[in-house]
């Protein structure tokens, strides 16, 4: 059932006289000026430069306060084209540091940060691209906007990239962050990211310190936790980071920015019930539920889905939901592998313990790990992940492996549970040695 001020929105041209319509504002409309609407506005104004656009953004700059990143093999050398002027950051390799030891992997990493994308946007979009800022949305139909001051918004199509909704139809694990830019009184030594550095302490869930180096004294360091729940304690997060700045015998001589956030990681749910809430209207990023199932990245998504609507011949309303609603659901489909890992980490695996999991996982052929980011695993690839003494109680992962009903969220199987709180969390011990740590392995 449509709500009833979207009826009534609908109905704002009955009066008008008989065989006109309502003049329209735009081609298209994109509320939310987030990653996935601003790379769409992007990409379009390269490949359709007649349509009119017009992005709204409720705050004060396009990309909010946000590093976005990915992988080279996560796009194709023609979308690694069109993004290359948003991208800030790049690497050839990378590294991760588990209690079994360290790895470094020759695979290159890419960071898009928001202020970058901000100043990108604005400078190098064309007129017909029109960016209004603080105009928060009320409500939208398909085709028409009402903004927060009543203002009234009609165009051909309406996109909504305002973030993931809160549903009863899916079922969630969360990542989550908080990250801050630091400047140094001296040299980091760091010459690449580090994506994950799990030797730290563990706590709430899999714990680990994400880096990423900027300059010769400025990098992000980031305190991140996949959680049972979505609550984010940022005061223990900052602790987290000074500890591990102090540890490292990092002097920091002051904090750039802080940036925060709680990614979706989907465990199962009922895709075709999330999209019916959407009633009619477009959908983009993590609202259309366009995202990496396990590892939350995004940004590759977002340029597909940003390929995907500047190839459409037709951009009204319809086609436009049907297309968008299409690409969602068998993306999804496609993911199913990855959410029967994921409930795996989350209902059969012991919070203080998942990093065993993962410690696991990044032993295997960097191949592998390269399309598993990329989230284009093969036959083969699943049967390698899956292989061998698994790092989790056999039984409680076999039990985890089935969906539950959507809305039920994460949490453990019973046994993983109870060993989690009666006995030893936390990483005490390296005998689970990382299996196969070696150079870069092709």
């Amino acid at each position: 059932m449509t709500p009833a001020p979207l009826r009534l929105l609908e109905r704002l041209g009955a009066h008008l006289p008989e065989g006109t319509a309502a003049p329209r504002d735009a081609d298209l409309i994109l509320a939310g000026g987030g990653l996935a609407n601003g790379l769409i506005a992007w990409r379009l104004a390269q490949a359709r430069p007649g349509l009119r656009i017009l992005l709204l953004e409720s705050g004060s700059a396009l990309g909010g306060n946000h590093t976005w990143s990915f992988h080279d093999g996560d796009l194709t050398p023609a979308q690694h084209a069109w993004l290359a002027p948003l991208v800030a950051h790049r690497w050839a390799g990378h590294s991760v540091k588990f209690p079994g030891g360290e790895r470094r992997l020759a695979t290159g990493y890419a960071s898009v940060t928001s202020s970058r994308f901000d100043a990108v946007l604005r400078s190098a979009l064309p007129a017909q691209v029109q960016v209004r800022f603080g105009a928060p949305v009320a409500w939208l139909t398909a085709s028409a906007v009402t903004l927060a001051s009543g203002e009234v918004l009609r165009a051909g199509a309406v996109i909504d990239g305002r973030g993931l909704r809160p549903s009863p139809h899916l079922s969630l694990g969360y990542q989550k962050f908080l990250g801050q830019e630091l400047r140094l009184d001296g040299p980091h030594g760091l010459s690449q990211p580090v994506l994950m550095d799990a030797t730290v302490k563990q706590h709430g869930g899999y714990r680990f310190i994400y880096l990423l180096p900027f300059s010769a004294d400025t990098l992000l360091v980031e305190d991140t936790c996949y959680a049972d729940d979505e609550l984010l304690d940022a005061d223990r997060l900052r602790a987290g980071i000074a500890d591990y700045a102090q540890a490292r015998g990092w002097t920091v001589a002051e904090v750039l920015r802080e940036e925060r956030g709680v990614l979706p990681i989907t465990l199962d749910g009922d895709i075709e019930a999330y999209w019916r809430e959407a009633h009619g209207v477009a959908r983009a990023g993590l609202a259309a539920g366009l995202f990496h199932a396990t590892t939350g990245y995004s940004l590759p998504s977002a340029v597909r889905l940003a390929d995907l609507i500047a190839s459409l011949p037709d951009l009204s309303s319809a086609p436009l939901f049907d297309a968008i609603r299409g690409h969602a659901l068998a993306q999804w489909r496609a993911q199913g592998f990855f959410r029967l890992l994921n409930r795996m980490l989350f209902r059969a695996c012991a919070p203080g313990q998942r990093w065993r999991v993962m410690q696991r996982f990044y032993g295997l052929p960097a191949p592998l790990i390269e399309r598993f980011y990329a989230a284009r695993l093969g036959l083969l690839d699943k049967a390698r992940l899956l292989a061998g003494k698994p790092p989790v109680p056999v039984g409680a992962a076999w039990r985890a492996s089935w969906p539950a009903p959507a809305g039920q969220g994460g949490g453990l199987a019973g046994s993983a549970a109870r060993e989690d709180k009666n006995g030893k969390s936390g990483v005490s011990s390296t005998s689970d040695s990382l299996e196969g740590i070696h150079p870069d392995v092709r």
